[in-house]
């Protein structure tokens, strides 16, 4: 698996079982139609594999991988790596802003209390579960021997 610097300062990622032809390849323009259009290419990164399946694994890896966590990678700096999984997205929950005010508390039997086979449960009452309703009729579930009673 190597990283190559293109003349425009993006990176490619790729993947050989020859370096020095792969690489003879790139600069020569017979590579990729992407570093052909971006010469000259320089190696900057590179890391030896036994098998290619795995050279391709981590290629396959690394080209998912940002710009500044390539960089990161390339300067050897591998304890930074794991800053840059973290997602910075500002819809991840760990980056939403928590709420101003508390929601407002729901009475039993407006509260849904969880899925129980693919119906919501929709109130508790007498140590039954309501999860439904079976042609006008309420489907009611016994807790201890889960039986479904239609009343």
């Amino acid at each position: 698996m190597y990283i190559l610097e293109c003349a425009d300062g993006s990176y490619y990622t790729g993947s050989t079982k020859d370096l020095e032809r792969r690489l003879c390849q790139h600069q020569n323009g017979e590579g990729a139609n992407y570093t052909k259009k971006r010469l000259p290419v320089t190696l900057v990164y590179f890391e030896e594999y036994e098998r290619i399946d795995k050279a391709f694994y981590r290629e396959k890896q690394v080209q998912g991988w940002s710009r500044e966590k390539k960089k990161t990678l390339i300067e050897g700096k591998y304890e930074k790596l794991h800053e840059y999984a973290e997602c910075k997205n500002e819809t991840h929950f760990s980056n939403a802003p928590l709420p101003s005010a508390p929601l407002r508390k729901r009475s039993r039997k407006e509260k849904n209390v969880g899925q129980n086979r693919g119906k919501k449960v929709v109130e508790r009452s007498q140590g039954k579960k309501i999860v439904g309703q079976n042609r006008g009729k309420k489907v009611v579930e016994r807790s201890r021997n889960n039986r479904y009673k239609i009343k």
